[in-house]
């Protein structure tokens, strides 16, 4: 049914969250599963003084953890890994990637709702309201995970 899974991450309780289920996913379907880290452009801290080492910083945070996640995944039974590391702007990065390799994106979310939402925003609302290929979100301590 899926031969590419798109598990995006930014190393967060709620990425992690939905490891489990890109990993079943995955195995069940014999499918490729593609780790996508984004370095955000857009983050404050990275775009004053001393950017250049924050990016680089943030782009080895990124694969360490897309490399940890790929090791989950191999001791999950997971046989083909594929380890991205991007910068740019979180949802447009995921939606691009999603577009050009994936069927199926699985992320984490909080659950955030009304204001609180409104305000902060969300990468994963984005990508649900704007992906080719379906999402499948998994909320932070769901009963699956």
């Amino acid at each position: 049914m899926y031969d590419h899974v798109l598990l995006p991450t930014d190393g967060s309780e709620a990425a992690m969250d939905a490891e489990n289920e890109a990993f079943e996913i995955t195995t069940t379907n014999d499918a490729t599963l593609h780790v996508l880290f984004v370095v955000d452009e857009t983050a404050g801290p990275l775009n004053v003084r001393g950017g250049d080492e924050r990016f680089e910083e943030a782009e080895s945070e990124g694969e360490e953890t897309v490399a940890e996640i790929g090791e989950r995944a191999a001791r999950a039974g997971v046989e083909d890994v594929t380890d991205v590391v991007r910068q740019g702007t979180p949802h447009e990065e995921i939606l691009e990637y999603a577009d050009e390799h994936c069927d199926l994106v699985v992320m984490g979310t909080r659950g955030r709702s009304g204001l609180d939402r409104q305000l902060l925003g969300s990468v994963t609302e984005k990508v649900v309201r704007r992906s080719n290929p379906s999402v499948l979100t998994v909320r932070v301590g769901s009963e699956g995970t």
